[in-house]
């Protein structure tokens, strides 16, 4: 037997990095989000014998080793280690042998979820070929312990929920790691235009999210009170966008983005730089009515949305800065495993 599984990746819309303790513990955090067709791929095919294989195509590594209990984490895809020794520690499992390849869509420091994504898709085989009994909210908040306690990797908490519910999600962040997410129903013909006049842009650069993410954590231990205020807004411009798709105030939605964007950049240093000001300016000038960068910023993907007949252009502007627009569609389903 063969076992699968895959996760999309995600669209931040609104609210994005209110989900990062220690803001979210203190205030509560608000996002929302939207998964896309883009994905993070798992096979595990059971071996025979002592050994287990691990095989990242897009990243170009493989390791291989024998079967423990425990892998030692030496900085080669800990995401798949980490998720191997969390498994076999919390459901008592020994000697297991096998080969796990896995594939994403986009490269890692994206800002579209890449990590936490491939996590949610690593556990879901996991979970299919091990017959682990875990939820949706089980196996997202497993792959943050993972990413968070187990790796001590920086970052927020709603892309392991993106990814394993799919969909369109108004999600909201309380302490003692608390998440509750919303989905929304949207009207078909309201989806279909946000996705028409919403673009992705790849900027062709990568970022280390966590060094950004550490800033924004250290400036509400501080009290900052400028990125803690930014932080507020960013919070009310989810529920602004929230009631703007649900009611189909699509024409709102630009001016939605363009509102948190300015008080994104608020909230830590690295967040835009020279490059990213000009990418947004032209598309500006080209007719878009707002965007953002997506994730904790720094590089990445950028969104702007387009109203009227502007995307045309607005595609122009930005692909003259070398990077690309990418085709996309929003998606309803989130993790999907299955065995062959």
């Amino acid at each position: 037997m063969i076992y699968r599984s895959k996760s999309p990746l995600r669209i931040g819309l609104a609210g994005g990095g209110t989900d990062v303790a220690p803001y979210s513990d203190i205030y509560g955090g608000a996002i929302l989000n939207a998964t896309i067709s883009m994905y993070a791929y798992a096979t595990i095919e059971p071996l025979n014998g002592n050994k287990i294989i691990i095989n990242s195509i897009d990243n170009n590594e493989l390791v291989e080793f024998n079967s423990t209990n425990e892998i030692s984490l030496d900085g080669k895809l800990s995401l798949h280690k980490g998720v191997h020794n969390r498994v076999t520690k919390d459901f008592g499992l020994k000697n297991l042998s096998y080969k796990l390849t896995t594939f994403v869509d986009a490269p890692p420091g994206s800002g579209l979820g890449t990590s936490s994504t491939l996590a949610v898709t690593i556990l879901g085989a996991f979970a299919e070929w091990l017959k682990l009994p875990l939820g949706e909210y089980d196996i997202a908040h497993l792959a943050y312990q993972i990413e968070r306690n187990d790796l001590k990797m920086a970052g927020g908490k709603q892309d392991q929920y993106a990814a394993t519910f799919g969909g369109v999600n108004f999600m909201e962040f309380y302490k003692d790691e608390k998440v509750i997410v919303n989905p929304l129903r949207i009207r078909s013909k309201f989806l279909n235009e946000l996705s028409h006049n919403l673009i992705l842009y790849f900027t062709g650069t990568s970022r280390l999210s966590s060094k950004i993410i550490e800033t924004q954590r250290q400036n509400v231990f501080s009290q900052n009170k400028q990125s803690i205020e930014a932080m507020h807004q960013l919070k009310k411009q989810a529920v602004m966008m929230k009631e703007a798709v649900l009611k189909g105030e699509l024409e709102e939605i630009g001016e939605i983005l363009d509102y948190g964007w300015r008080f994104k950049k608020q909230m830590a240093e690295g967040i835009t730089n020279p490059l990213i000001d000009k990418i947004y300016e032209s598309a500006m000038l080209a007719g878009a009515s707002g965007g953002k960068i997506s994730g904790a910023g720094g590089g990445g993907f950028m969104i702007f949305y387009c109203p009227g007949n502007s995307r045309s252009e607005v595609i122009k502007a930005v692909e003259a800065f070398g990077g690309q627009v990418k085709r996309y569609e929003f998606t309803e389903r989130g993790l999907t495993s299955w065995s062959i």
